[in-house]
């Protein structure tokens, strides 16, 4: 066979080649420089496009090679025998978390640093992957959640524009309600809550069930609020000469008349302010919120440096000089940006 008949005939098969090979690198080019821009996260399908895009590339490949059609047909039976069996072996756990974790992401209920329930599990969102969401417990460690938990289970989501808090209390039928309600009602006031409102929540045998909520507007500290708001409740109903006892006390007590209310002490300043404290036990999740703004920016200044463009191609000489250092300025922002938002990915992911 000559040098021109083996050209000819392996021609298809290299073009095929160089074809598959350039769609490859241009799909992985695309997907990092919009991944490190800021405009939109695409980790999550970077793994699973680029694996189906080679995939399907070294199918045709093997299709496009000079061969007998009976060989050729052999060859793609045992191909699809092939992803059969693979598809059939791999784990069902796998390719569900990852599926959840796409709908996960295109229904968006919850961003990085959003506070989330799941069954017993409660904390601030630290990480979203394919697979996996990891949140950041009051106690500061991370707990990693399979997305196939996330997406067959209700997901509570403490909205970020406020949430309302709740205090839980059970007192005697010696006092009247009106009163309780009245001073839980101040509690959640001085606790700095807005809106608040009080419900008998159930009558027991031997006590009522009180809760007060108030509107808590920042709700990355709704821990400490919280805790305020139970600090002030005990504040105010020993102020009104209110007793909290549990009923198996108040039945079984034999200490006459005395009244279980501990003396008013002057306030201690607190070592660790309520806000650093939060700061500190969600330290990786405002990390997530501060790259995701970083993020939003970056797309900000994208649209603008495009807007500019676009104007510079209509503008005068004086208008595009001018232009042309706003967009140079833009750029050099836009840069650094990228670059912090690069390094905060990483220390992130060696501090984890």
């Amino acid at each position: 066979m000559d040098i021109g008949a083996a050209l000819s005939k392996w021609s298809p098969t290299f073009f095929t080649l160089l074809f598959v090979l350039a769609i490859y690198y241009l799909v992985k080019y695309v997907l990092d420089k919009s991944s490190k821009s800021g405009v939109e996260d695409r980790s999550l399908l970077r793994t699973i496009l680029l694996f189906c895009i080679a995939l399907i590339g070294a199918i045709i490949i093997i299709l496009a090679i000079p061969m007998p059609e009976s060989l050729k047909g052999q060859v793609t039976s045992l191909i699809g025998i092939v992803i059969s069996a693979v598809l059939a072996l791999s784990s069902a756990t796998f390719f569900g978390n990852g599926l959840a974790g796409i709908m996960l992401r295109s229904i968006n209920n919850f961003r990085a640093g959003d506070f989330i329930r799941v069954n017993e599990h409660f904390g601030r969102v630290s990480e979203r992957g394919l697979f996996h969401t990891e949140i950041q417990t009051e106690n500061r460690d991370l707990i990693t959640l399979p997305n196939m938990m996330l997406a067959t289970n209700p997901v509570r989501v403490v909205r970020a524009s406020g949430t309302f808090v709740e205090g839980v209390c059970s007192l005697g039928y010696d006092v009247n309600h009106n009163k309780i309600k009245e001073v839980l009602l101040k509690a959640a006031k001085n606790a700095g809550l807005e809106d608040p409102f009080v419900r008998v929540s159930e009558l027991g045998d031997f006590s009522v069930v009180y809760k007060v909520y108030g509107l808590l507007k920042d709700a990355k500290t709704v821990i400490t609020a919280k805790s305020r708001l139970h600090s002030h409740m005990l504040d105010a109903l020993h102020a009104a000469g209110i007793e909290i006892v549990s009923p198996s006390f108040m039945n079984q007590r034999q200490v006459g008349e005395t009244v279980f209310i501990p003396k008013k002490v002057r306030e201690k300043k607190e070592v660790i302010d309520s806000e650093k404290a939060e700061n500190l036990v969600f330290d990786k999740a405002d990390e997530a919120v501060s790259i995701e703004k970083r993020k939003d920016t970056v797309a900000e200044i994208e649209a603008k440096i495009q807007d500019l463009e676009k104007e510079l191609k209509t503008a005068d000489e004086v208008a595009a000089v001018e232009m042309n250092t706003k967009l140079e300025k833009l750029k050099r922002i836009r840069e650094t940006m990228k670059e912090r938002i690069d390094v905060k990915i990483e220390k992130m992911s060696s501090d984890s």
